[in-house]
């Protein structure tokens, strides 16, 4: 059942979402890609003498394989597919480009996590001009944490404490993997901004009043469950007494980082993945290969067209699938005004929506 239209919904901002197909990493990205952009209006608006940021997504540790198949052929975002957009920023003017990730269950160096996840990291630095790293997951290169309000107030909590890295930019890209997930149905661009929050200050480790700056687990009890406050230097949740089901929780949490920091640019990775949850440790995961890659400028139009290419409908109310023991975030998301889940009101460019379906469901 989709959920209906509320008032005013239809001046939900939307824009443009480009889908490409796309059969394998071997395959030439950075055309790919170029064309993709070169439909939304071009790379070099958006880039063009601007630190630009990525947020990659890493799901848990580089230890957990699948099949003993690549982490990017599964469950994380394909090195291949990062080296293209970096060298397509850096043709379109971008002086600085830092890729972020939290990286699970470490506060060290990004660069070491990627070494370990089997990424060619030097070959990454020579993508383009200025490109950098750091994880998020801590304090990490800067000296303080920057807090983003929820303008109009939060769900979950009236503000967050990230990385110095998600001020510090002109432009914030979400660089996601068309996959299910265990708590929010999908995890697309929206989802994979849950990965902005530090686990020195949300994780189940944090410290009570300080961030603990060496964190090593992930941020079940304070995200998840409702267990435990996050350190007292960040703004507490705004209603302790509300629901602790992580289906409402998480897509709550997801919707407001994304209304907090606004992503400027969504990628994702559809080429190979995993269907039946996020990563190894998912009972019942099978590999799957839509051949594809979406991107856009409004991240809930491009997480609406990418849940309608895995066969769903994005505006499919909790209960109905792939949102069966959750919110739907996307539909979270439009009711902070950040894009329309209303594909009627999205022009997609490339490939259609019917040519690109790949049913992640029977």
């Amino acid at each position: 059942m989709a959920a209906a239209a509320a008032p005013g919904f239809a001046s939900t901002p939307t824009a443009p979402v480009s889908i490409a197909r796309c059969n394998s990493y071997n395959a030439d990205l950075v055309s790919t890609l170029g064309t993709m952009f070169d439909q939304l209006g071009g790379l070099e608006r958006i880039v063009k003498n601007k630190t630009v940021t990525v947020k990659l997504n890493l799901t848990g540790a580089p230890s957990y394989r699948f099949m003993g198949r690549p982490l990017g052929v599964t469950h994380y975002t394909h090195p291949k597919l990062v080296g293209a957009a970096a060298h397509l920023m850096g043709r379109a003017g971008a002086r600085r480009i830092r890729f972020v990730e939290s990286a699970w269950g470490t506060g060290g160096p990004l660069e070491d996590y990627l070494l370990d996840s089997g990424w060619n990291v030097r070959q990454l630095l020579t993508a383009a001009p200025g490109v950098e790293f750091e994880n998020t997951n801590a304090l990490g290169k800067g000296k303080r944490y920057s807090r983003f309000k929820v303008p109009g107030g939060g769900y979950a909590y009236p503000a967050y404490d990230l990385n110095h890295a998600f001020e510090e930019t002109d432009v914030f890209v979400s660089m996601a993997k068309l996959k299910n997930h265990e708590t929010c149905g999908v995890t697309l661009s929206l989802k994979n901004c849950f990965g902005n929050s530090p686990a020195s200050i949300y994780g189940d480790d944090a410290g009570a009043d300080e961030p603990n700056e060496k964190p090593t687990k992930g941020r079940a009890n304070v995200f998840h469950f409702g267990k435990r406050a996050p350190s007292k230097s960040a703004p507490p949740e705004i209603d302790p007494a509300s629901s602790r089901h992580p289906g409402d929780r998480v897509p709550r949490i997801v919707a407001d980082l994304c209304k907090a920091r606004p992503i400027d640019l969504a990628i994702i990775d559809g080429v190979e993945s995993v269907a039946g949850g996020e990563g190894p440790w998912i009972q019942g995961l099978r590999l799957v290969q839509p051949g594809v890659l979406i991107a856009g400028t409004n991240p809930v139009t491009t997480d609406a067209v990418s849940t309608a290419v895995m066969g769903y409908d994005p505006r499919a109310a909790k209960g109905a699938k792939p949102f069966r023991n959750c919110e739907n975030t996307l539909m979270l998301a439009e009711k902070h005004g950040i894009g329309t889940t209303d594909l009627q009101r999205v022009e997609v460019r490339g490939v259609s929506i019917a040519d690109a379906l790949y049913k992640f469901e029977g």
